[in-house]
């Protein structure tokens, strides 16, 4: 295993089938800076146009079309001491007639404490004065090549994954995503400091991070991304509208208990019907994210 120092000196805009700026073994662990949605690098300079930036490509030695692309979220630090989200709610998150009651949606600037590992308004509204959030890092958007020559925008998300806003997608978390180009072709970028589910006013806290992943190549073929953490594993769809993505996101656990459990569907249908969990990773981007979340204590053991 050997670990990778990537520097990009450019981004990109989608995710699609470019030459790699980074060639890897199978296992080996990759450091890289991301900035932030907005362009903005850990000194605060301009570097980039707004859209969810993406370093990468980062190709890895070995993947096929068919395989799947383990990606293993070991650290994220934040390198910048500010991020900034939107200060309203998404016209689409409300009833249309709330819609004129909404403010504008400008932008605030958040203080993030990296000894302390939180996050503070600069200028707090009076009812929020004293109120102190703790970081939970994530990943907004990152994923693979899509099939079919395509190049789909950092904007949305898909089965390649993409700019799903999952707040699940932090350290810890294992995640696979369909190969369907040789070497895979791993973008990641957009980190968010803190998040809540939905991302309802379109941005998290936005900001720059020092993502630490170990890319690896998995023979089992996934059709939706899949994760993992210490206690669940869950399945994500990527649609619009939202039930398209539940039902992307349930079929893909459904695939996933039958082939590497053992579960047909009768017992997938009870397991799922009584304990199932469903988050909702982002509601406002042209498709949405589901994730269907199933803890630990109700699998079976994995087939040989």
């Amino acid at each position: 295993m050997t670990t990778h120092t990537f520097n990009p000196t450019s981004w990109h805009h989608v995710l699609a089938t470019l030459p790699p700026a980074l060639t890897i073994d199978s296992g080996d662990v990759v450091v890289t800076r991301t900035i932030d949605a907005n362009g903005w690098d850990e000194h605060g300079n301009k570097v980039f146009k707004a859209g969810n930036p993406m370093n990468g490509p980062i190709a890895v030695s070995g993947a096929e079309p068919g395989d799947s692309l383990r990606v293993d979220i070991l650290a994220m630090t934040p390198t910048r001491a500010t991020g900034w989200t939107r200060a309203a709610l998404a016209a689409n998150v409300v009833n249309p007639d709330f819609v004129p009651h909404l403010p504008p949606r400008n932008r605030a600037v958040w203080h993030i404490d990296r000894n302390a590992q939180t996050a503070t308004l600069e200028d707090p509204l009076a009812a929020l004065a004293g109120m102190v959030f703790p970081l939970a890092p994530m990943i907004g958007c990152f994923g693979v090549a899509p099939a079919g020559g395509q190049a789909i925008s950092t904007a949305t998300s898909g089965p390649h994954g993409g700019n799903m806003d999952y707040r699940r997608f932090g350290p810890g978390t294992s995640v696979r995503f369909p190969v369907a180009v040789p070497g895979a072709l791993f973008f990641v970028g957009d980190c968010h400091a803190l998040q809540g589910d939905g991302e309802i006013v379109g941005t998290g806290i936005e900001t720059a991070y020092e993502v630490t992943v170990r890319l690896s190549v998995d023979k089992r073929g996934v059709n939706w991304p899949r994760g993992e953490t210490e206690r669940d594993i869950f399945a994500i769809g990527n649609a619009r509208p939202l039930e398209e993505a539940l039902q992307c996101a349930t079929t893909e656990m459904a695939v996933w208990l039958r082939d590497e459990f053992g579960l047909d569907l009768v017992a997938s249908s009870h397991l799922l019907g009584q304990a199932v969990r469903y988050d909702i990773g982002n509601v406002y981007d042209p498709a949405f994210t589901v994730a269907c979340r199933l803890s630990k204590q109700w699998l079976p053991k994995k087939r040989a």
